[in-house]
């Protein structure tokens, strides 16, 4: 990967030279493309432990999260695509019996097409499955891909391109560039089609401003400030478990982490008992971004400073909050949490939407029908039944939020149909086409003829109207050939 800085005159000439090389992939089948993914799914099996150790380096996690959390998750979404995205891009031809009356001898087809160039601006936290899986998705689709890394992964970065290359993707269809602050901006103003961004809200809704502007496409994966539910009949230590694993993962530096538990009141005493003895064992370790841990403390005093009681000197968790409190309304990438009592669940609710950030939520409930229900009136993106962020890995389902947790998804069907625009290729057969005859009188009142005939045909209450409507048709029909 060439890690030194672009001038815009560079940048552009990589992009006309992905774009030839995206007109190429295209032209593959997406069985052809999948061969690479492959290839590339075998190569990622040989290096687990090469990629592992870099991640848990770069990234300060432990080897075990680095497996788990990035290896094996992106192993399991490629061969996603190896089994499912043939079926999922395949042409999708309209029925018969959904065409209106009026367009008779038509037959239509959807295709999925490519979006072109795609910009990826990634992120660092779980650098290979957050990177890895979007890149795939894009090249499988049959884009051509830009692909911005965190500047605190260039160890990784770089490894990953280079299994790309290896695998057989083209140099300049996978383009690695370089891993540094600036590039992000200028790949928001680079010639590409469509742009994934992983990040923060603030950096999401500039980006969106700009690429607004000039009507660029976009994906955006920002941050959250997920909410937990743990209803009275649910299994409380379960839930304190959860909750503090939730919060803890990657050290609180997951965007889906759990920063707000509201929990019911018969449960309340012992939840925040569990979490207490929880955070009495809690051993901090520094952040990989020293900003955030100044952004966390913060949170956690201005909580305190209102009413909020924190459970352990070093732990980030506090009870006795309230929904407005800025820790229950800001992301943060820190292990902080906030618990806070609730009587109804309608009063759960309100608290809840309270916050802007709709990414990911959680219910703990016995009552499956109940966390369905509380489920379907809850904005997030993925919800969770009795378990927290692992679910959401799964390599078929979407990912992504809603307001300023961002819109569009990556993963699953959904993330990959994202990599795509529908194109539909209509037919008509024959050589009756009345409406070119604008010009002609005698031919207007024919067509109007015709038209008063299909919507007496098509959508008249009576038999009697709808068989009458056809005679229409029939007449006009004959009088126009």
């Amino acid at each position: 990967m060439n890690t030194t800085q672009l001038s815009a005159t560079n940048l552009q000439a990589i992009t006309d030279r992905a774009r030839a090389a995206q007109r190429a992939w295209a032209g593959l089948s997406v069985r052809q493309r999948l061969v690479y993914a492959r290839q590339f799914r075998g190569l990622l099996y040989r290096e687990t432990d090469r990629f592992a150790e870099v991640i848990a380096t770069e990234v300060g996690k432990s080897i075990i999260e680095a497996l788990g959390g990035d290896v094996l998750s992106t192993a399991d979404a490629v061969r996603f695509l190896e089994r499912q995205a043939e079926q999922i891009l395949r042409p999708r031809q309209i029925a018969r019996s959904s065409r209106p009356t009026w367009l008779m001898g038509q037959s239509d087809v959807v295709h999925r097409r490519p979006r072109g160039v795609i910009g990826i601006i990634g992120t660092w936290n779980y650098p290979l499955f957050l990177n890895g899986v979007q890149v795939m998705q894009a090249l499988v689709a049959g884009n051509a891909v830009l692909w911005k890394p965190s500047e605190i992964t260039p160890r990784f970065a770089e490894l990953l391109h280079q299994l790309l290359l290896e695998a057989g993707f083209p140099s300049d269809l996978v383009v690695g560039l370089p891993a540094t602050r600036e590039m992000g901006p200028a790949l928001a103003e680079a010639d590409v089609d469509h742009v994934v961004f992983t990040g923060s809200a603030q950096v999401g809704r500039k980006l969106a401003a700009r690429l607004g502007e000039r009507l660029i496409s976009s994906t955006l994966e920002l941050s959250g400030c997920d909410a937990q539910f743990v209803l009275a009949d649910a299994d409380v230590r379960l839930a304190a478990r959860a909750a503090w694993f939730g919060t803890n993962l990657n050290r609180g530096q997951t965007c889906i982490a759990v920063r707000r538990a509201f929990v019911q009141r018969p449960l309340y005493a012992e939840f925040c008992t569990q979490i207490g003895e929880l955070a009495a064992q809690f051993i901090s370790t520094p952040l990989t971004i020293p900003a955030q841990e100044q952004q966390a403390e913060q949170l956690v005093r201005q909580a305190v400073e209102a009413g909020a009681k924190r459970l352990a000197a070093n732990a980030g968790v506090v009870v006795d909050a309230r929904p407005e409190m800025r820790i229950c309304q800001e992301a943060a990438f820190a292990p902080v949490m906030a618990v806070l009592p609730f009587d109804t669940i309608e009063e759960a609710l309100r608290m809840e939407a309270e916050c802007p950030y709709a990414l990911g939520a959680s219910i703990f409930t016995r009552s499956l029908e109940q966390g369905q229900l509380i489920a379907a009136q809850l904005r997030a993106g993925t919800v969770t039944i009795n378990d927290v962020i692992v679910p959401t890995s799964h390599p078929a389902t979407p990912f992504g939020g809603r307001q300023s947790s961002g819109w569009g998804v990556t993963q699953g069907a959904e993330g990959l149909l994202e990599m795509t625009v529908p194109q539909v290729v209509s037919v008509r057969s024959g050589s009756f086409r009345p409406h070119y005859d604008m010009s002609d009188p005698e031919k207007l009142k024919i067509q109007g003829e015709l038209l008063r005939g299909f919507l007496a045909a098509t959508h008249a209450p009576r038999f009697r109207q709808r068989l009458g409507g056809w005679w229409r048709i029939v007449r006009a029909a004959w009088r126009g050939l």
